[in-house]
């Protein structure tokens, strides 16, 4: 019987035979499209599919659905599917037009918000090259929840690229594969309350989304300043972590000076401390030689974190931690709790971009595109609006654009928002705002293709002086 029916849709309808098979049916039907779960255009099961699914006569799903089209609520054309009419018999009976959907927020022209690559240069030929030949030669097996470290094959690759390209002390039994850095922060600010951990020092100015997830693990932030040496490790007294963003400071751009890193890891080594390196866009410098990892002066104390959503795609939900050996077992029991595993396909695929060095070809392209895209900001800045000043711009995605006295950026956040323009204030990465100094984070990464030249000008003439 299945094999006639087998290219139908499915549909579950609740039918009350108590005045006929039949009429139970019609009302069931007029039901589901008055309510929209068969929406406008909805395809409905073949009078065999439904009927061997109700356990009816074929000639009574027919019977009824003839009766429907003749009211408006389906429409029938001869070697074609049955479908869910569009007219306004598919609303609710008597209640007049269906509620209009919500708008979706509207979407600025501009943006330059930090945080997010150009997504339109997704390496989509290597990435489908790579799925191809994954889909040819994985076994049943890694389609299947495994191991909640992650797939081994990425984790292999990762170790060998982290330890090349980020100078990061990574074996493989030590890498736990997330979805997603907000998912290593928050797994990880578990674990360390759970053993013993009440406080967790983090930059000010920070990321203030991720200290609401160290926040919602339970822990208190300690704020943890910064200078244009990088975050300043003389207050750590009432913290058992540290989250760090060495190689490029967000939002202010600075790196970690040396001297400070080793103080860092000092302090984690004699207190029994846990740093935390948040490598975000450690992968994109440019004036300056690469800076290595800080985990790889003290990996039994430095927990790494790195991401695919800089240099590919957030979307792709794939991030990483490198572990001390005492916090592998209990974040990887965090992980298997959370969500098992993180989706083996994705893993499989970026792996196979490494390993071919198709990542590494994205990445050093992507370097260029976006030290272009920088030189661009400064020239425009230095040029259009000179009374601005622009820092950590060495490295990272995004530039810090300081508003001179007199400016604030709440004008400027006015003013972007009438030249149809995303911008991201400074205010809202301190914990105690008032009175600091009045920025911009720019992400010039993020504006798409040819929308870049466009999205400078917005920016300039926000800044401009009336």
């Amino acid at each position: 019987m299945r094999e006639d029916w087998t290219g139908s849709v499915d549909l579950h309808l609740d039918v009350d035979s108590s005045g006929g098979r039949r009429a139970g049916l019609e009302r069931a039907l007029r039901e589901a499209i008055r309510s929209r779960r068969l929406a406008p255009g909805d395809v409905v099961p073949s009078t065999r599919a439904l009927a061997a699914e109700l356990g009816v006569a074929r000639g009574t799903v027919t019977a009824a659905y003839d009766q429907l089209t003749a009211e408006g609520y389906l429409t029938a054309v001869p070697g074609s599917r049955t479908r869910v009419a569009a007219g306004p018999a598919a609303g609710p009976a008597g209640s007049g037009p269906a509620p209009a959907e919500p708008a979706p927020a509207r979407t600025p022209v501009h943006d330059l918000l930090p945080g997010r690559p150009d997504l339109s240069t997704f390496p989509s030929a290597a990435w489908l090259r790579s799925t191809r030949r994954v889909l040819a030669s994985a076994p049943p097996g890694a389609h299947a929840l495994g191991d909640p470290r992650g797939r081994p094959e990425l984790r292999e690759a990762l170790a060998g690229y982290l330890g090349r390209a980020r100078g990061v002390h990574a074996d493989p039994a030590r890498i736990v594969v997330t979805s997603g850095y907000a998912q290593s922060l928050g797994l990880l600010a578990a674990v360390l309350r759970d053993l013993g951990t009440a406080a967790v020092a983090m930059e000010e100015p920070g990321h203030f989304f991720h200290r609401e997830i160290v926040r919602r693990a339970g822990l208190g932030v300690v704020p943890l300043p910064v200078d244009d040496r990088g975050a300043r490790p003389d207050s750590l007294d009432r913290a058992g972590a540290a989250v760090l963003t060495p190689a490029h400071q967000y939002p202010t751009g600075a790196t970690l000076r040396p001297d400070r890193r080793r103080a860092f890891a000092a302090w984690a080594r004699d207190t029994g401390g846990t740093v935390v390196e948040d490598d975000y866009d450690g992968e994109f410098r440019y004036d300056r030689q690469p800076v290595g990892a800080l985990q790889g002066t003290a990996p039994d104390h430095v927990v790494y974190g790195g991401t695919a959503s800089k240099t590919l795609a957030p979307a792709l939900r794939l991030a990483w931690l490198v572990l001390p050996e005492r916090l592998v077992e209990p974040f990887a029991e965090a992980k298997r709790l959370a969500d098992a595993h993180t989706q083996s396909l994705a893993q499989l695929t970026l792996a196979d971009l490494i390993d071919t060095h198709a990542y590494d070809r994205h990445v050093r392209a992507a370097r260029l595109r976006y030290r272009r895209r920088r030189d661009l900001l400064v020239a425009a800045l230095r040029e259009r609006v000179p009374h601005v000043r622009v820092q950590g711009i060495a490295a990272g995605l995004h530039a810090l654009v300081l508003l001179p006295d007199g400016r604030g950026e709440g004008e400027a956040v006015r003013r972007a928002a009438f030249h149809d323009l995303a911008l991201m204030p400074l205010r809202d990465h301190w914990q105690e705002p008032d009175g600091r100094p009045q920025g911009l984070v720019v992400g010039y990464s993020t504006p798409v293709g040819a929308a870049y030249p466009a999205a400078l000008d917005a920016l300039c003439a926000v800044l401009a002086r009336p």
